[in-house]
C-alpha cells in the first residue's frame, strides 16, 4: 500500500513539473513579443523606482514630495518606448531639472511684478503661463523636451520660499536615481533580450539533416550553415534503411564512426556505428539476405562526399549517421535528433497531392524545431533572404535568427509584412522594426499593400531564400479555408525555407 502511494507521488511529481516547464516555456514566447516584454517591464521597474525615490524621500525629510507625479510620468516615458528620443536619460534628467528652474523663475517674477491669488495653493494664472513658456523655450533650442518638465515647471509654483532649493535638488537626485535604473535595465537586460528570452539565438546549433530526396545536397548545406553560426555547431546526416542488415553493412563502410553500446531486442550488441539502430523494420523474409555491397559502396561514397564537402566549407562538425527505419521514418528521424542530441531538424521538401507529405506533418506535430528547405536549383549559399511574417512571436524572431545567420555579414535580410490596402501601415513599420532591433546586420524592411502570395511571387526572385513560417497555430477549420501560404508558393521559383518552433 505504501509503495503504491509513493508511486502515485511520483507520478503527479512528474506531471507537476511538466506543467511547470509548459507554462514556463509559454511564459518565455509570450515576453519575446517586445510589446509584452515593455508592459511587463513597466509594470515591475517603474514601481521599483517610485520605492526607491520614496524611500530616500522618507530619508531625508527635506525632499519635497512635489516631485512624484511628474517623476511617475516621466518614468514611464523612459520605459514605454526604450528607443524614442524621449527615452534619453540625458534628456529625462536636464528636462525635469530645468522645468523646476524655468517654474521658480516664474514664480519669483509673478512674485515681484504680479498679484498672486488668496488661498493655500493659488497660483497667479500669468505665472503659470510664464512657467511654461520659459521652459519651452529654454528647452527646445537645448533639443532636450521632455513632457515631464512642463509638469514640474507648475509644480514649482506651489513651493514655499524656504523650500526652493531643496524642490531643485530633489528634482535632480530623484530623476538621477530613475535614470540610473533604466540605463541598467536597457542595458544588460533589454537590449541582451534576444540572449536571455530568444531560444534560437543559443540553441539550434546541432542539427540533424535526413538525406531524403534529390536535393538533400543542398539542404544539408543549408542546415551545415545554420550550424556554423556557433562555435558549437555540428550536422548530422541521417540516411534510414529498410531493415538493420543493410544499416550494419553501411556502419561497416564509413569513416570515423561513433563507439555505441546498443544492443538489438534479442540482446545482442550491433557492431560499432555512427549511430544506434532505431527499430528493427527489416522484413523477416529477407532477415538472411545479404544488401548489395556495391549499392551500398555507392551510397556511403554519396554521404561521405557530402559530409567532408559540408566540413570544407563550413568548417563545422559532420557525422554520418545510419539508422534502421522501422516502418516509421518520422519517429525513425526524431529519436535520432534525441540520441544524437540535435536540437535542430532540417529536412528536404516533400509533398504529395499539393500538400506535405505525412513524414513532414508528423516533424511537424514534434516537439523539435523543423526547418523544411524546398530547393529550385543547385544553391548552397543563400547571402539575400527575405522573410515574410504576420506579427512579432517566438517564430518570427526564429526566422529572422536564420536569416542572419545565412545572410552573415556580407549578406542582406529583408523582413516584410502585408497590410492589404487598408492596413496601418505605421503600426507594421513599428512592429518590424521591434522585430529585427535586438539583431545586427543589415536590414531592410518591406510594407507592401497586398497580398502575401502577390507579394512573393512578385519579388521572390530578387532573393536567394523565402523564410517562412509553417502557420502551424491556426486551427485545422482556418486551414482547410485557407491553406498555409507556402503551399501556395509552387509558382516561385526560389529556395523555400518553412521555419516551425516544436511545442513542448
Amino acid at each position: 500500500m505504501l509503495d503504491q502511494f509513493r508511486k502515485r507521488l511520483r507520478a503527479a511529481a512528474r506531471r507537476l513539473r511538466r506543467v511547470e516547464r509548459r507554462e514556463l516555456q509559454d511564459f518565455r514566447r509570450w515576453a519575446e513579443v517586445t510589446e509584452n516584454l515593455v508592459h511587463l517591464s513597466m509594470l515591475v521597474f517603474v514601481p521599483l523606482a517610485i520605492v526607491l525615490v520614496t524611500t530616500l524621500a522618507n530619508a531625508v525629510p527635506r525632499l519635497s514630495f512635489l516631485l512624484f507625479p511628474p517623476l511617475a510620468a516621466g518614468s514611464y516615458t523612459l520605459f514605454v518606448d526604450p528607443t524614442s528620443k524621449y527615452s534619453d536619460p540625458k534628456r529625462f534628467v536636464a528636462g525635469l531639472t530645468i522645468g523646476a528652474v524655468c517654474g521658480l523663475g516664474a514664480l519669483a517674477v509673478s512674485n515681484s511684478y504680479l498679484t498672486a491669488p488668496g488661498g493655500q495653493f493659488g497660483v497667479n494664472a500669468l505665472g503659470a503661463g510664464l512657467a511654461v513658456f520659459a521652459t519651452g523655450v529654454v528647452t527646445w533650442p537645448l533639443d532636450i523636451e521632455e513632457p515631464s518638465s512642463y509638469s514640474t515647471a507648475l509644480l514649482a509654483l506651489l513651493v514655499e520660499p524656504n523650500q526652493r532649493a531643496t524642490f531643485v535638488t530633489s528634482i535632480f537626485l530623484a530623476s538621477v536615481l530613475v535614470a540610473v535604473l533604466f540605463i541598467i535595465w536597457r542595458e544588460q537586460f533589454y537590449e541582451q533580450r534576444a540572449t536571455y528570452l530568444y531560444e534560437s539565438m543559443s540553441g539550434d546549433d546541432h542539427v540533424l539533416v535526413p538525406m531524403r530526396g534529390d536535393s538533400a545536397g543542398q539542404t544539408a548545406m543549408l542546415g551545415a550553415r545554420l550550424a556554423a553560426a556557433h562555435e558549437a555547431g555540428k550536422v548530422v546526416l541521417l540516411d534510414m534503411v529498410a531493415d538493420s542488415d543493410a544499416a550494419t553493412t553501411k556502419q561497416s563502410l564509413t569513416r570515423d564512426t561513433i563507439q555505441l553500446d546498443i544492443r538489438s531486442e534479442n540482446g545482442s550488441e550491433s557492431p560499432p556505428a555512427r549511430t544506434r539502430l532505431i527499430g528493427d523494420g527489416g522484413d523477416p523474409a529477407t532477415a538472411g539476405v545479404s544488401p548489395d555491397k556495391t549499392d551500398l559502396d555507392a551510397e556511403v561514397d554519396w554521404l561521405e562526399t557530402h559530409a567532408d564537402r559540408i566540413e570544407t566549407r563550413t568548417g563545422v562538425s559532420c557525422q554520418v549517421v545510419v539508422a534502421s527505419d522501422d516502418g516509421s521514418p518520422a519517429k525513425t528521424t526524431l529519436q535520432t535528433a534525441a540520441e544524437t542530441n540535435c536540437d535542430l531538424i532540417v529536412a528536404p521538401y516533400e509533398s504529395q497531392h499539393g500538400a506535405l507529405t505525412p513524414y513532414l506533418q508528423r516533424l511537424f506535430r514534434s516537439k523539435s524545431d523543423i526547418v523544411v528547405h524546398r530547393s529550385r536549383s543547385d544553391r548552397t549559399r543563400w547571402k539575400q533572404v527575405i522573410v515574410p511574417v504576420r506579427s512579432v512571436s517566438d517564430v518570427a524572431h526564429n526566422m529572422v535568427d536564420f536569416a542572419t545567420r545565412l545572410a552573415g555579414r556580407s549578406g542582406r535580410v529583408a523582413v516584410a509584412t502585408c497590410i492589404g490596402s487598408r492596413g496601418d501601415r505605421r503600426r507594421a513599420e513599428e512592429m518590424l522594426a521591434d522585430l529585427i532591433e535586438p539583431y545586427e546586420g543589415a536590414f531592410e524592411t518591406r510594407v507592401p499593400r497586398t497580398s502575401i502570395q502577390t507579394f512573393l511571387s512578385d519579388t521572390a526572385s530578387q532573393y536567394d531564400l523565402v523564410m517562412i513560417g509553417a502557420s502551424r497555430d491556426r486551427s485545422k477549420a482556418s486551414r482547410f479555408i485557407s491553406p498555409p501560404t507556402f503551399e501556395r508558393l509552387e509558382d516561385v521559383e526560389t529556395d523555400i525555407a518553412i521555419v516551425d518552433r516544436g511545442r513542448a
